[in-house]
């Protein structure tokens, strides 16, 4: 594997043709902006760690990365997509975890002619009349695992849940996912700060709530410090939320105190599909832990890319965009398909949270929605 260094982040290509080649062509540049330090670093990692054992797997010369570390910060996200455009001549962009961050990057850099394939963010935004074909989210469109989560919410039988979820695009979307399923009354709804640690004033504010039920998406640190202190508060109240708050690297740092708890997404380590299975067993051995949902969305996007540069030439914007539509991979998901606005249509289940020996994890326990799609695809003029 050829290395160099950039800004203390590691750039790095494939290793030498034995599966997709670049075809006669120059290797695709790819610009990766992600999470790698401060709150939230663990979803970045995440992603960029899926992404590369993708490119190992695959043994290929056809794809070219660039890494580099947005700390969180739009401002600092957008600096970097203008130097992997304007210096760096990157083809295609990816990476980005924050639907705010997405907001500052993905327009700009479709309207300067790059590809963005969504390793995660899915704001509503950009999958309605914001859409473009040169977006591409391999992940879902933010309010799906939401969507799951309310109609699983009528099912359980809840009649008055008390929503909360920081105030940025995601969250905003996240409640409104919520509500456009979920058939029950609220017992209340409250937008936090995003990066916020501190959750004593909304844990009273659900205490007095007379709440059945409650639904939050606090995805990284956050989830973490909140279901902290909802296990000291004593307040028993039951939980549900999507899996970027119960994912892997959340759940090891809560413990027991998850158990139990459903949540939605749209990939589960114990998926039965054959590259699901392959996926699970290699990042384990490459890494040394269990994959996260952002892991299997960093390595199925890495796996769409090497789907379509092994047939089009990323200069033919055309035939290259095509490729991309085509979603010609094995998904980690099984089926896997493009709506009409580039967002993913594809089955969300329900997990729950258990206890693996020493490792927290969730195991299906029903499929939620199936063969879903987003709402905004109708506003999408493309």
């Amino acid at each position: 594997m050829k290395l160099s260094t950039l800004g203390g982040l590691a750039l790095a290509t494939a290793l030498a043709a034995t599966g997709v080649s670049a075809a006669g062509h120059d290797p695709v540049k790819v610009g990766m902006i992600t999470t790698l330090s401060g709150g939230g670093a663990g979803l970045g990692i995440d992603v960029r760690d899926g992404f590369m054992l993708a490119l190992k797997q695959s043994g290929s010369d056809a794809i070219e990365v660039v890494i580099e570390d947005d700390q969180r910060k739009p401002d600092v996200a957008v600096q970097l997509a203008d130097k992997l455009i304007q210096s760096d001549k990157v083809d295609v962009l990816t990476g980005i975890i924050w639907s705010n961050l997405a907001m500052a990057v993905v327009p700009s850099a479709t309207a300067q002619g790059k590809f963005y394939l969504s390793p995660n963010a899915g704001p509503s935004a950009l999958a309605g009349k914001g859409c473009h074909p040169n977006y591409f989210n391999v992940a879902w469109q933010n309010d799906n695992l939401h969507e799951a989560a309310g109609a699983y919410a009528n099912d359980a039988g809840f009649a008055n849940s008390f929503i909360l979820a920081p105030n940025y695009p995601a969250g905003q979307d996240a409640l409104t996912g919520y509500k456009r399923f979920y058939k029950g009354d609220l017992a209340g709804e409250v937008f936090t700060q995003l990066g916020q640690t501190d959750y004593a004033a909304e844990i009273a504010q659900i205490r007095a709530s007379g709440a059945d039920s409650i639904f939050f998406f606090l995805p990284g640190g956050m989830g973490i410090s909140f279901l902290k202190q909802y296990a000291d508060s004593g307040v028993e109240i039951p939980v549900v939320g999507p899996a970027f708050s119960f994912d892997q690297g959340i759940l090891q740092a809560v413990g027991a105190a998850a158990l139990g708890v459903k949540n939605t997404s749209q990939w589960s380590k114990d998926l039965d599909n054959e590259a699901n299975k392959v996926f699970v067993a290699a990042f384990q051995a490459e890494y040394g832990r269990l994959p996260s949902l952002y892991a299997s969305q960093g390595y199925d996007t890495a796996n769409l890319l090497l789907s379509a540069v092994a047939k089009a030439d990323v200069n033919d914007a055309d035939a290259f965009r095509a490729a991309l539509k085509e979603a010609d991979f094995a998904s980690t998901r099984g089926d896997f398909a493009f709506g009409s606005n580039n967002h993913p249509i594809q089955d969300i289940y329900v997990r729950e949270v258990i206890q693996e020996g020493e490792i927290f994890t969730n195991k299906i326990v029903a499929t939620g929605l199936t063969d879903h799609s987003d709402v905004y695809a109708a506003e999408c003029q493309m």
